[in-house]
């Protein structure tokens, strides 16, 4: 089974920036994407990348401050997170997709990362 693993997350001040990655091992996907949860709460979608056209898709909370990109494989991708604000703390969650259909639900996918905290303090 492919795997995912993270790594960044962090405490950062409000208005700093934080980077997290994400990198696949034994095996790809037609799309990666980030999700964020609070305990107790669902997870939601935060932004995805689709490899065959580079396409990227947003939340809108997020949209102008977070960049989804990829590595030069096709098992790697980051999200660059700027102007952070306190709403933004989460654990912030890589997710795998093999098809091409861009879904920014959570139980469209089902190849997940352990998670990463990032918070945003005052």
């Amino acid at each position: 089974q492919v795997q995912l693993v993270e790594s960044g997350g962090g405490l950062v001040q409000a208005g700093d920036s934080l980077r997290i990655s994400c990198t696949a091992s034994r095996g790809t996907f037609k799309q990666m994407g980030w999700f964020r949860q609070a305990p107790g709460k669902e997870r939601d979608f935060v932004a995805v990348l689709r490899w065959g056209d580079n396409g990227t898709w947003y939340s809108d909370s997020v949209k102008g401050r977070f960049t989804i990109s990829r590595g030069n494989a096709t098992n790697s991708v980051f999200l660059q997170m700027n102007s952070l604000k306190l709403e933004d703390t989460d654990g912030y969650y890589c997710a795998g997709k093999k098809g091409e259909v861009v879904r920014m639900t959570a139980t469209a996918y089902d190849n997940w990362g352990q998670g990463n905290q990032g918070t945003v303090s005052s």
